[in-house]
Formats: structure tokens, C-alpha cells, sequence
């Protein structure tokens, strides 16, 4: 099973961003946790300069927004 961690900010696309990841998840019936993290000092761990940022099995994989067909794509590899 995956975990996903979506690196955000409290800005309203960057938890539209994050409820995107959700559907994605959900509605393509992948195996995984997710995870919205929006604490500074957490996000700062990863070495991120710009959210929302997508971090899966502990790995940087995404900076940016992303549509749902970039997110199935960089979800299901």
C-alpha cells in the first residue's frame, strides 16, 4: 500500500489540490493512505520551495498543480 503525503498551504487551491488526490485515489481503486500535511515545519522536512507538493512512499514525485490525469499517471507508476 502506498502512502501519500500532499504538501499544501492553507490557500483554497492548495486544498483542492489536495481533495483532487482524494477522488483520484478513490475513484481509480489505488491501494494507499493520503495524508494532507499543512504544517510548515513538516512541509519543510521534504526541502520544498513551492506547494502543493506530492510526496509518495516518502519520495518528492510532484511540485505544482497537477490535473487528474497527470496525478493517475504519476499515482499508478
Amino acid at each position: 500500500m502506498k502512502q501519500i503525503k500532499v504538501l499544501v498551504s492553507a490557500c483554497a487551491c492548495n486544498q483542492k489540490f489536495a481533495s483532487l488526490v482524494d477522488e483520484v485515489v478513490k475513484n481509480n481503486q489505488i491501494e494507499a493512505t493520503v495524508e494532507k500535511i499543512d504544517d510548515i515545519v513538516e512541509v519543510m522536512q521534504y526541502n520544498v520551495m513551492s506547494l502543493p507538493a506530492l510526496v509518495v512512499d516518502g519520495k518528492v514525485v510532484a511540485r505544482g498543480q497537477k490535473n487528474e490525469k497527470e496525478l493517475l499517471d504519476i499515482l499508478t507508476k
